[in-house]
């Protein structure tokens, strides 16, 4: 399976509290902070959801 390397380059402030627990399941802490998930698709459908917010990179 691949890995999803996805990094935070925009604040959720803002942003609904949906959005900002979204944001807080996928890992993220603070802003530019970078986490890896395995590519499935409960985390696609929450990477889609805060799309505006994040980069994505596939790593292997």
């Amino acid at each position: 399976m691949s890995k999803l390397k996805v990094t935070l380059v925009k604040s959720g402030i803002g942003y609904s509290q949906d959005q900002k627990r979204t944001l807080r399941a996928l890992g993220f802490r603070r802003l530019n902070q970078s986490v890896v998930h395995e590519d499935s698709g409960p985390v696609r459908g929450m990477i889609i959801k805060v799309r505006h917010l994040l980069k994505v990179e596939e790593v292997e």
